[in-house]
C-alpha cells in the first residue's frame, strides 16, 4: 500500500492531503499543490483532473517544488497509484495505429526503438500483457512520459489526447523502485 502526501505550497508548507489511493480531483482537499512527499509505493501524477494532462513518475522521496523539478506549468491536479507487479513483463508494440504494421514483443527496457528496430515513427499502439510501464516520447527515456497498465492502446491520440502521439523508449516499473 502507498502513501503520498501533498501541500499546498513550495518545500511543504500549507495545508496537506494525505491519500493512500488513487484521487481523480484533488481540489476538493487543496486549492493548489506544489510539493508532495512519497512516503512508499510509486505514483503517477497528473497537471489535470481526472488523471489526464502531463503525468509525472515519482517513487519514495521528497519533492520541495513540483513546479520546477518537473517543468509543470500547473499544480498537480489528480494521482494514481501504481501497483507492485512480481512476474513477468510482457507487451506487444505496434509501428503502426490499430495494432497495424509490424509488431515486436518487448520483455525488457528498450532505450530507443529506432535503434533496436529500426522503426522511424517509434511506436504508435500497444498491448500490454503483463506489468507495468513508464513509456516515452523520445529516445533514452526523454520527454513527455506516459502510464501502461495491462490494456490495449489502440490509438495513442485517442487514448492519451494528443496529436501525432507515438513513443520512442519504454522502461519497466520494477518492483526495486517501491
Amino acid at each position: 500500500m502507498g502513501r503520498i502526501i501533498f501541500y499546498e505550497d513550495r518545500n511543504f508548507m500549507g495545508r496537506s492531503y494525505e491519500s493512500s489511493s488513487d484521487c481523480s480531483d484533488m481540489s476538493t482537499y487543496l486549492s493548489r499543490c506544489h510539493s508532495c512527499r512519497v512516503e512508499s509505493g510509486c505514483w503517477m501524477v497528473y497537471d489535470r483532473p481526472n488523471f489526464q494532462g502531463k503525468q509525472y513518475f515519482m517513487r519514495r522521496g521528497e519533492y520541495a517544488d513540483c513546479m520546477s523539478m518537473m517543468g509543470m506549468t500547473d499544480w498537480i491536479r489528480s494521482c494514481r497509484q501504481i501497483p507492485m507487479h512480481r512476474g513477468s513483463y510482457r507487451m506487444r508494440i505496434y509501428e503502426r495505429e490499430n495494432f497495424m504494421g509490424q509488431m515486436m514483443e518487448v520483455t525488457e527496457d528498450c532505450e530507443s526503438i529506432m535503434d533496436r528496430y529500426h522503426w522511424s515513427n517509434g511506436c504508435q499502439s500497444c498491448h500490454v500483457m503483463d506489468g507495468h510501464w513508464l513509456v516515452y516520447e523520445q529516445p533514452q527515456y526523454r520527454g513527455r512520459m506516459f502510464y501502461f497498465r495491462p490494456g490495449e492502446y489502440r490509438n495513442f491520440r485517442e487514448s492519451m489526447g494528443m496529436s501525432s502521439m507515438r513513443f520512442m523508449s519504454m522502461r519497466r516499473i520494477m518492483d526495486s523502485w517501491y
